[in-house]
């Protein structure tokens, strides 16, 4: 059964920084591209970053320049430093183990990111 847990959202100040997890079980982790998405309310699902298992990683363009996506293979974790953030970053936030997941994709409780002043 594959499982995963997103943690290390909260309310927060534009311009602040946070630093969200992902811990993963039940796949082939270091292997596996793994993404993060968000929902804000009202919105579609909205893909934000994606980091192969080598590495590489890839950003939307509301991404870029301020997110950074990494991971630890030996602790099947993969991270989401948000940098300088807005309020329109106001969402919840998931990983998935796939590049372009939908909604239906997503198996964890996801974390709530608010950005308000």
């Amino acid at each position: 059964e594959v499982t995963m847990v997103e943690t290390g959202g909260g309310l927060v100040q534009p311009g602040d920084t946070l630093r969200l997890s992902c811990t993963a079980s039940g796949f082939p982790f270091k292997i596996a591209v793994i993404s993060w998405v968000r929902q804000a309310p009202g919105k579609d699902l909205e893909w934000v970053a994606g980091i192969y298992g080598h590495g590489e990683a890839t950003y939307a363009t509301s991404a870029e320049g301020r997110f950074i996506i990494s991971r630890d293979n030996a602790k099947k974790t993969a991270y989401l430093q948000m940098n300088n953030l807005q309020p329109e970053d106001t969402a919840t936030y998931y990983c998935a183990p796939n590049m372009s997941p939908k909604l239906s994709d997503l198996v964890g409780q996801g974390t709530q990111v608010t950005v308000s002043p």
